[in-house]
C-alpha cells in the first residue's frame, strides 16, 4: 500500500521538503496535492496559516526503501536536547518581543501563572490592535507564541496564555450574560438560536453557563473555524396549522 502523509510549512515547497525528509525519498518518487495554500495573516506577522499538502509515495519508492539494509532501518534516531519549562517560556517571550518591535509597539510583559498555564500579561497604551474583534487577534498571537515555545517538543509542552487589560475575564463575563439572555429568548420564541462562530474556549464558556439551565440544551455545530453554539429550548413552539389542515381532521 502506498504511504500517505500530510505536511505543513510556510510555503508549499517547504511543506514538500518536510514530507520528503520524513519519507526518505526525493521529489520524483512522490505525488502530492495542495490541501490549503498559505496565508500571511494580520499585517503579515501573525494569524496566518501555513501551507498544507498531502503526499503519496509512489510504489517504486516503497520498494526501494524496503530493499535497504536492515541496519539502516534499525538505526536509532538521535534525541533532541531536553528543554526546560523556563526555556520554553523564554522562547515565547522572545517571539512576542520580536513581534512588538516589528509593529513599533512599546509593550511591557509581566509573567504570572494561571490554572491553564503560564500567563503573559501585556501592558501598554493603545493595545486594542492586539486584541482585535472578539479577541481573534489576541487568540492568533497566543497560538503563535505557543508554537514558538514548543518548537521541536513533543512532550511536556508549555501552555502560554496571553491577556491584555484583563480582556479574557471580561470577555468571559460578557459571554455568560449573553448565554443567559439568549436562553431566555430561545424559550420565549420556542426556537433554536445560533450564535456567531467562536473558538473552542468560548464555546465551552457558553455550554458551562447553561449546563444547569433546565429549559434549554446546547450543542456545537458547523466546522472549524466557523463552528458555533446552538441554544435549543426543550419545549418547542408548535407550528400553527392552516385551516385546510384542520378541516381534513374533522
Amino acid at each position: 500500500m502506498a504511504e500517505v502523509l500530510e505536511a505543513s510549512g510556510k510555503t508549499v515547497d517547504a511543506a514538500l521538503e518536510t514530507a520528503l525528509a520524513q519519507l526518505g525519498v526525493d521529489a520524483s518518487q512522490v505525488d502530492y496535492e495542495v490541501i490549503e495554500q498559505p496565508s500571511r495573516g494580520f499585517f503579515g506577522l501573525f494569524g496566518g496559516k501555513p501551507a498544507r499538502i498531502r503526499v503519496t509515495a509512489k510504489a517504486s519508492a516503497a520498494v526501494c526503501r524496503e530493499s535497504e539494509p536492515a541496519v539502516q532501518a534499525e538505526a536509532p534516531a538521535a534525541a533532541g536536547p531536553a528543554i526546560s519549562l523556563a526555556e520554553q517560556t523564554q522562547r515565547a517571550e522572545d517571539f512576542l518581543r520580536d513581534v512588538f518591535a516589528a509593529m513599533k509597539l512599546d509593550v511591557k510583559i509581566e509573567r504570572g501563572e494561571s490554572e491553564e498555564g503560564i500567563l503573559f500579561h501585556l501592558i501598554g497604551d493603545h493595545l486594542g490592535i492586539l486584541i482585535g474583534k472578539h479577541g481573534q487577534t489576541l487568540d492568533s498571537l497566543q497560538y503563535l507564541a505557543n508554537l514558538a515555545a514548543n518548537r521541536g517538543i513533543s512532550e511536556n509542552r508549555a501552555r502560554i496564555i496571553i491577556d491584555i487589560e484583563d480582556y479574557r475575564s471580561r470577555r468571559e463575563e460578557t459571554l455568560q450574560r449573553l448565554a443567559g439572555h439568549l436562553a431566555d429568548k430561545a424559550c420565549r420564541i420556542g426556537e433554536e438560536i445560533h450564535l456567531e462562530p467562536m473558538n473552542r474556549h468560548e464555546r465551552k464558556i457558553i455550554h458551562m453557563a447553561l449546563q444547569e439551565n433546565r429549559r434549554v440544551l446546547t450543542y456545537s455545530a458547523g466546522d472549524e473555524p466557523r463552528r458555533y453554539v446552538v441554544i435549543a429550548p426543550k419545549r418547542r413552539r408548535r407550528p400553527r396549522r392552516r385551516d385546510s389542515e384542520r378541516r381534513d381532521e374533522e
